[in-house]
């Protein structure tokens, strides 16, 4: 059986499975589709003009302290705080079904089940960059400029990574032995749409509502996110630490209940 170092280091321990893995689960995605991986590209680029046209042409909706830039700074804060929800649930919203959908990588004992989570989150990651790259776009064409603090969305995002890795061992894990596990997951990230910052800004709360909205472990990361992007400011610090912090923590536990419920899935499958 696995220890927790090779658990948590499964990516380095096993580059090229990896790096196969990852290919295959991203080129799969978009196999016999005309326009193949272009289709990665494209589907965050019609989302974007999806909500200029409704919130610049039809609401004229405005962003609080961006009112000077119009309806369209209203959609890429919009499309931003979408990015970082649509990469947790991607990763998340799959993670309880990781093992029951692959039984033949489980029943092979010599395959590092461990390297299921990093393929997924690498996959997310890929489309959070060509979304990321549409956004800068249209914060130049906006704004004409960009800020330094652009350079640091790969720090904002960071306190994510450990805390899909936990969560997806962990699902996926119960997941295999609970099966209720997976629709009970996908009900909560639909809840979490509506309960993260994304379709308003958190300011508009009132303070009591700002103090829960932070429990959400998507509000700083989409707040730092808008901030290095939008407004040229610094991640707080406090709260991203805070946030890496238990990300660690969380990746920990589920990396120790990989390993705790690894020997039972053969079983089960």
């Amino acid at each position: 059986m696995p220890g927790l170092r090779s658990v948590l280091l499964a990516p380095l321990r096993h580059p090229t499975l990896f790096w196969q893995f990852l290919r295959r689960e991203i080129l799969g995605r978009y196999r016999g589709s005309m326009f193949g991986v272009a289709w990665a590209f494209i589907t965050p680029l019609l989302m974007l003009g999806v909500y200029t046209l409704v919130f610049v042409g039809i609401f004229r909706l405005r962003w609080p302290g961006a009112e000077q830039a119009g309806g369209m700074a209203f959609a890429l804060r919009l499309f931003a705080g979408l990015m970082v929800f649509n990469f947790f649930s991607e990763v998340a919203g799959r993670a309880a079904s990781f093992f029951v959908e692959q039984p033949n990588l489980v029943k092979k004992v010599a395959f590092p089940l461990a390297l299921l989570p990093f393929i997924s989150l690498g996959s997310a990651l890929f489309h959070f960059g060509l979304s990321l790259f549409i956004l800068f776009v249209g914060t130049l064409f906006v704004d004409h400029q960009w800020s330094a603090t652009l350079l640091l969305v790969p720090v904002v995002l960071l306190p994510l990574l450990p805390l899909l890795l936990g969560l997806s061992w962990l699902l996926a894990s119960l997941g295999v032995f609970v099966r209720d596990i997976a629709p009970v997951v996908s009900l909560s990230i639909s809840l979490l749409l509506f309960l993260s910052p994304i379709f308003y800004s958190i300011e508009s709360l009132k303070p009591e509502w700002q103090f829960w909205m932070h429990m959400n472990p998507l509000t700083p990361v989409i707040e730092n996110l808008r901030g290095a992007i939008f407004m040229g400011m610094a991640p707080d610090w406090a709260a991203w630490s805070l946030s890496m912090l238990i990300g660690c923590l969380v990746a920990l536990f589920g990396a120790r209940v990989f390993l705790a419920l690894r020997p039972g899935f053969s079983d089960v499958l």
